[in-house]
Parts: structure tokens; sequence; C-alpha cells
């Protein structure tokens, strides 16, 4: 929270957004929290738009291992 509202993430996004295009690539996602709602207005602020029609799926613990075979 000390570091709202500083420019740092503004920054942080217009330079990886720089890199991104730079590259030559036509997108640049990332994710956060749902509950997180002052980062989803900031970055809504910035230009993004959620992506409802994805979910994350994640494996972790002994379902990795069983995913890898082991």
């Amino acid at each position: 929270p000390a570091a709202r509202r500083l420019g740092v993430g503004t920054a942080l996004l217009r330079h990886l957004a720089g890199i991104a295009v730079a590259r030559g690539c036509a997108r640049f996602e990332w994710s956060v929290l749902d509950w997180n709602e002052p980062a989803i207005r900031f970055y809504r602020t910035m230009g993004a738009v959620g992506q409802d029609e994805w979910t994350v799926q994640r494996v972790s613990g002994e379902a990795l291992a069983r995913m890898a075979g082991e």
C-alpha cells in the first residue's frame, strides 16, 4: 500500500507493454484475483479488458506428481 499512487505500477506496465510491442507481440496478458477490485480498476484505466471466458487451472502437490507419472 505504501507504494500506491507513486506511478510505479503505471511505469512497470508501460515498460512491459513496450517490450511486448518491440517483440511483435499481439497482446500482453496477466492474472489478477477477482476480489482485487483496486487492481482491476487500475488495470482498466490502463486499457486492460477482463477476459471472463477464461478460467485458471492449477495442478500442485500430489496431483502434480501424479500428472507427471511419478
